[in-house]
């Protein structure tokens, strides 16, 4: 009466409240007869009347049928034993797959077999046994197989664990180490002072590195003393602080940084020679170098000196070939004329030819002034005496002693402005004028005009020479106050090309500038510079 009273509770209890799978399987149709609601959303079907109606899962909550003889023989033993449990894949309806721990107990109501059914989802229990094997593998990995010694130990000091390469690098069986203290891998003398250091991590642990700035050293199973670093951490297990200890033997640097020191210091001294023996022969590279260079800028200057008298040379040659033989066959053929002319009736014809004679020895006399005009600037024999000066008065008597030089219709004109005397030196001054002149009216062709023109202000005379002549290249130009150069236009005009050379020494001597413009077909002007004084030296 009492199980009556309470069977519908339970069974709805069971059935109907349970988060597990229970069906009532029928042993004789072999078929699910009633699941409940947990064991009907376990299978992924959408109610108890679709799972009925599945042809397989009706049959087996597995997805594959068992087969035949095997279910018999199943059958046969739950009819005998009442009882069947095993752990066995499922498979839900839309695949997914879980573990599941089946309980299968047999019943019968009016001796009709069945069957109660009973399925566990385990799948959380699967996936953390899965976790903690995988964690058990981590910590192999990382812990037991780890590269370098790890040591772990209580707060008393107590070594708690120890991986194998700790076990290796101390000289211990394996486990032997959990039977000692941390302080009795620490050297003797520092053992109690590491206790210190113990009880000082306990009261504030942190993750760190030991030892900075002074070096480590642990005793292995033998006493034998070696160089580690160490590092520590710690975690909490149950409320109790446990200490992490990372140890690498680090014998091998130790003996590498010894040798790499001696290899430095030998290294420096062989650096220090090396430097020494670079300096020495640096210097005596310099040494060698400046008298190489010096050797060579004499070299150099000598060449120069030997090129500019080669050009000297052949200059020269060039003009005495031209200016000396001209003026001397002039006075041989007219001297030989004269022979013929000895009659007084003949009288003018050797007039003619004696001024010709005259005229010619008059041109050497001149090219030889010139050359001795070089020669004594060359020698510093030329020195500028200044004296009062009408400079009006100087450049009109120059210009009076050149008319005869001048061209049918050419003419020369000035322009003034010394109103006052000036303290230069005259015969230079004149020297200069008669070249430039000379040049003016030589290069310029009849019917020209040759312009002088000289202002004095603020102590320093203005000359300037203008012509109308055959003008110069802006080539020529650059040399043309060397010695013996002519300008390519003028190669068959009469000079010996010293002129303009002599013009600039001599305005050099009297500290003044000269400079000239010119354009081929346009005429030249040069333009002197020339400083005076307005009253006696002394």
């Amino acid at each position: 009466m009492l199980v009556n009273l309470y069977s519908e509770a339970l069974t709805n209890l069971l059935f109907e409240k349970s988060d597990d799978f229970f069906g009532i399987y029928d042993l004789s149709e072999e078929h699910f007869v009633h699941v409940n609601p947990a064991g009907v959303q376990m299978l992924g079907f959408a109610s108890e009347q679709a799972l009925l109606a599945d042809p397989v899962r009706s049959r087996s909550i597995r997805t594959q049928p068992v087969p035949d003889e095997d279910r018999n023989r199943l059958i046969e033993q739950l009819l005998r034993d009442g009882h069947y449990e095993e752990r066995t894949p499922i498979e839900r309806q839309n695949g997914q797959m879980f573990w599941g721990h089946l309980i299968i107990s047999t019943f019968k109501v009016y001796d009709r077999p069945y069957a109660l059914v009973q399925l566990i989802d385990q799948e959380p229990l699967h996936q953390a046994e899965r976790e903690l094997e995988n964690s058990v593998r981590r910590y192999q990995g990382i812990f037991s197989n780890a590269t370098i010694g790890i040591i772990v130990c209580n707060q008393q000091g107590q070594i708690v664990s120890a991986n194998q390469l700790a076990e290796q690098l101390f000289g211990y069986a394996p486990n032997e180490l959990m039977a000692l203290t941390i302080e009795q891998l620490v050297p003797r003398k520092v053992s109690s002072y590491h206790e210190k250091l113990r009880q000082s991590f306990n009261e504030n642990p942190q993750v760190r590195a030991m030892g900075h700035n002074r070096d480590l050293h642990a005793q292995r199973k033998d006493g034998s003393v070696f160089p580690v670093e160490i590092s520590l951490s710690y975690f909490r297990l149950e409320d109790e602080l446990h200490a992490v200890a990372y140890i690498i033997d680090i014998t091998f640097k130790k003996e590498a940084e010894r040798q790499l020191l001696s290899h430095r210091d030998h290294i420096e001294r062989l650096n220090a020679d090396l430097e020494h023996k670079v300096a020495d022969r640096t210097q005596a590279l310099m040494t060698t170098l400046e008298q190489l260079e010096h050797s060579k800028d004499e070299l150099a200057k000598a060449l120069a000196v030997e090129r500019e008298l080669g050009e000297l040379k052949s200059r020269f040659v060039s003009m005495a070939s031209h200016e000396f033989r001209t003026p001397l066959t002039v006075v041989l053929t007219s001297a030989a004329l004269i022979e013929r002319y000895a009659g007084s009736e003949h009288q003018s014809n050797r007039q003619k030819h004696l001024d010709r004679i005259r005229a010619s020895v008059n041109h050497l006399n001149d090219i030889l002034e010139e050359f001795l005009s070089v020669d004594k600037l060359e020698e510093g024999k030329v020195v500028a005496h200044p004296v009062e000066v009408a400079v009006a008065q100087l450049v009109g008597e120059t210009v009076a002693d050149m008319q005869s030089l001048l061209k049918p219709g050419q003419t020369i004109q000035t322009e003034l402005s010394c109103p006052t005397s000036v303290w230069i030196d005259p015969s230079l001054l004149r020297k200069i004028m008669v070249n430039l002149l000379s040049n003016a009216v030589k290069y310029s062709g009849p019917g020209s005009t040759v312009t002088i023109r000289a202002s004095c202000t603020d102590g320093q005379m203005k000359l300037v020479v203008e012509d109308q002549g055959v003008g110069i290249s802006k080539e020529d130009q650059e040399h043309l106050f060397e010695r013996f150069f002519r300008a390519q236009n003028v190669t068959d005009i009469s000079g010996t090309g010293l002129g303009l050379h002599i013009v600039g020494r001599y305005v050099e001597l009297m500290g003044g500038q000269v400079s000239l413009k010119s354009e081929l077909d346009q005429g030249t002007s040069v333009t002197l510079f020339i400083p005076y004084e307005n009253h006696s030296l002394d």
